[in-house]
């Protein structure tokens, strides 16, 4: 009796050690992929009024752990019945990515023509205007989609590690990958679209002199040239996620650019793709628009 119930905690004890190996290259794994997203993500959640950043971050966050919830059971079902159907619900995920990323570089195009006059104009207007409940709701719907193309390739890439290891160990593991990148990354963008209110505190609590006022200052001053960078480098990750899901999943696109165009950086091939599908999609669709 007690020698059994110790084998059981062995056997629990031999489990743990794997998934605790496991996840730790798994989560190596998608390091990358998570850094992307959490650049989409902070550019995603922010745009919004002091008073909404977080309860719009908060409703972000719940999508993105659903999305998890969803995603997970039908990843593994699929993975075992039939795995071609990753790839397809991967390659019209980045078709979605890129296409994003088409719409924002249609946008950057037409305000390069606009005086500075006409942008501080947009920009006063955009600030002293909150945003309607269904603005923020259409924000947070774009967000959670996104979220949900980023998450599929999260837990894709982190099965990817653990094929060969029992299914107990997978599930675990590729759970534990996935919680830890809504919390990871949710918890860092939260941190970021409150450095100013962090700034403020310092300042209001230890006034205008020594180090920590001065570290409230620069909080204060970094923030929204923070959130301006934020908004080229999710644009950036974006379009280069998507990329990377064309090259390795699309057939024959690999080799064909191989061929044709190896002396490009990777990176820089990814890029292009993406931003070229993106604009065919982003300029068929605002075609299809029927005119006002």
């Amino acid at each position: 009796m007690a020698s059994g119930f110790f084998a059981i905690l062995d056997d629990i004890s031999a489990i743990m050690d794997d998934v605790a190996t496991m996840t730790k290259i798994a989560t190596k794994k998608t390091s990358g992929i998570l850094g992307d997203d959490l650049a989409v993500n902070a550019e995603k959640s922010t745009g919004f009024t002091s008073s909404r950043e977080l309860p719009v971050l908060w409703k972000i966050a719940k999508g993105s752990l659903l999305n998890k919830v969803i995603i997970l059971p039908i990843a593994f079902t699929l993975s075992f019945f039939y795995p071609p159907a990753i790839l397809v619900v991967l390659v019209l995920g980045g078709l979605f990515l890129s296409y994003e990323g088409g719409e924002k570089l249609l946008e950057w195009a037409m305000t390069i023509g606009k005086s500075k006059e006409e942008d501080a104009n947009e920009e006063q207007h955009t600030t002293d205007e909150p945003d309607t409940a269904q603005d923020e709701n259409s924000k947070v719907r774009s967000a959670v989609l996104t979220d949900f193309i980023l998450s599929l390739e999260i837990v894709i890439i982190a099965m990817g590690t653990v094929l060969e290891e029992p299914i107990l160990t997978q599930i675990i593991v590729v759970s534990i990958v996935a919680l830890l990148a809504t919390v990871g990354v949710y918890g860092l963008v939260a941190l970021i679209v409150r450095l100013d209110d962090i700034g403020f505190y310092l300042l209001n609590k230890y006034g205008n002199r020594g180090v920590l006022p001065s570290v409230g200052r620069a909080l204060v001053w970094v923030l929204p040239r923070l959130i301006k960078l934020l908004s080229v480098v999710g644009l950036i990750a974006l379009l280069l996620v998507s990329g990377e899901i064309f090259m390795h999943y699309v057939p024959g696109l690999h080799y064909w650019v191989d061929e044709y165009v190896h002396f490009i950086p990777g990176f820089v091939q990814n890029f292009l793709i993406s931003s070229l599908v993106g604009l065919l999609l982003a300029l068929g669709i605002h075609a299809l628009k029927p005119k006002h």
